[in-house]
């Protein structure tokens, strides 16, 4: 495929959206290669999310990102309106209204709904939840189409993506990175982007730099049709205390138990026990029938110890930048991440996010 030795700017490890929407803001500015370690890009945690854009998903000091990100996804035509409703029962209710106030200082539409709101929004809504936070800007995300957007884009700017390219070893000589794939090819580069998911550590102790604690978590959703049918406009719906989220897709339900189990960094598959309890949750909070569970996936979502992502270099080791720990709002802050990213990386570009609390440095 390419010559041994050969020379770049910069080696980015991982293919997902991470990387691929990293790479598309460096190509034509610097000269780029992506290395995905599997047969295609996007196997992962990319191909197996939820699809959602929504400001108050990761946090307030995630938000900041997924904000800034909103306007590019809508102008690249990959959001579709959706409204996310965070519920709650009685003795919730300090929750929901905090959580709503949070998100509304910070510039998010919240409308408090009482029982009626919630009735009307979630037909079938057992009588425990009596209160709810409505976010009218939540979107479905075009995930697929977004991250080919990327590949495609870093490739006519002059990229180069490799796959079954798994690093192998990653030495530091003098300026430069010499860097050795599993099938044996080697490439020299200046910067090395560890842009891995739930690979991130592993591939930070492969180059000679301290892992962070990036730790993967599985995350499992399943596909399930109901009776009667899910209304094609119901919101996102989340429960304040995390134990569930689900929306309707093409006539079916995605639901989840929110679900955060430690893994080891793998092609992740979902337990029946997280399959069972999701629908169980789902028996708590409606009274659909469950007709069927058609389909169901894992994804690993992987997080710093503060539980936000780690975009820069590192304070140690020259030349190895982190971009990773995304957790599960990598997706939805892929535009302005990967404008932060390659401004860290090329001293230029935008100032739409503050890159303070991003930085690899904060964990000393």
């Amino acid at each position: 495929m390419s010559a041994a030795h050969e020379t770049f700017d910069i080696v980015v490890v991982g293919a997902g959206m991470a990387g691929a929407s990293l790479a598309a803001a460096l190509a034509g500015q610097a000269r780029v290669l992506v290395l995905e370690a599997e047969d295609r890009p996007g196997y992962h945690t990319t191909g197996r999310s939820a699809a959602f854009w929504t400001e108050s998903y990761g946090g307030p000091d995630a938000q900041p990102l997924t904000s800034a990100s909103g306007p590019t996804l809508a102008a690249l035509g990959f959001l579709t309106p959706r409204m996310a409703l965070t519920i709650g029962t009685a003795n919730q209710a300090r929750e929901v209204e905090a959580f709503a106030q949070t998100y509304s200082a910070l510039g998010i539409e919240m409308r408090l709904l009482d029982r009626g709101g919630l009735e009307a929004q979630v037909p079938g809504l057992k009588p425990c939840w009596t209160l709810g936070a409505l976010e009218p800007s939540c979107c479905d995300i075009d995930v697929a189409g977004l991250h080919q957007h990327y590949l495609a884009q870093m490739r006519s700017d002059g990229a180069q993506l490799w796959c079954d390219a798994r690093l192998a070893a990653a030495h530091r000589v003098e300026a430069n990175w010499r860097l050795t794939l599993e099938d044996g090819r080697t490439v020299r580069c200046d910067v090395l982007v560890n842009a891995a998911g739930a690979w991130a550590d592993p591939i930070a102790l492969l180059a000679g730099a301290a892992p962070l604690g990036i730790a993967p978590l599985r995350r499992t959703i399943a596909q399930v049709r109901v009776a009667p049918v899910v209304p094609t406009a119901l919101p996102l719906v989340l429960d304040v205390a995390e134990r569930f989220y689900f929306k309707p897709d093409a006539g079916r339900l995605w639901l989840s138990p929110h679900d955060e189990t430690p893994s080891l960094p793998c092609d992740v598959v979902p337990e029946e026990l997280d399959v069972a309890l999701a629908l169980e949750r789902l028996g708590d909070v409606v009274d659909w029938t469950v007709e069927r569970v058609e389909h169901r996936w894992a994804g690993l979502r992987s997080f710093a110890p503060d539980r936000l992502p780690v975009y820069g270099f590192d304070p140690r080791q020259t030349g190895f930048f982190w971009f990773a720990g995304q957790g599960g709002f990598g997706i939805q802050t892929a535009p302005a991440a990967a404008a932060l990213g390659a401004k860290l990386l090329l001293g230029a570009g935008a100032d739409d996010v503050d890159p303070q609390r991003y930085l690899p440095d904060r964990f000393g």
